[in-house]
């Protein structure tokens, strides 16, 4: 089990990234939270295995579900293990 902060940039606030990031995870079986921060940037805290969090990575990188979406930068942080119960957005 792993846990990491991803902060990405882009068009990714208003778009539909935050519900497209829920839907990632739950299929990829990764937990965590997910949120829009002040700087216009969204926030992303996971937990996984390696195999899942490299996936899950890859896959909001290049997210399908909205045309709107750009992501222009991805940044990973590692972070002490935690462990979330399910993934869930951040208002």
């Amino acid at each position: 089990m792993q846990t990491q902060r991803f902060v990405i940039s882009g068009r990714v606030q208003g778009v539909g990234f935050r519900w497209t990031t829920v839907q990632i995870a739950r299929r990829l079986g990764v937990t965590g939270t997910v949120q829009n921060l002040r700087s216009g940037q969204v926030a992303v805290v996971a937990s996984g295995s390696a195999e899942q969090l490299a996936q899950f990575q890859t896959a909001l990188q290049h997210p399908q579900a909205s045309p709107w979406i750009d992501v222009v930068d991805l940044a990973v942080t590692d972070l002490p293990v935690h462990r979330f119960t399910d993934f869930s957005i951040i208002i």
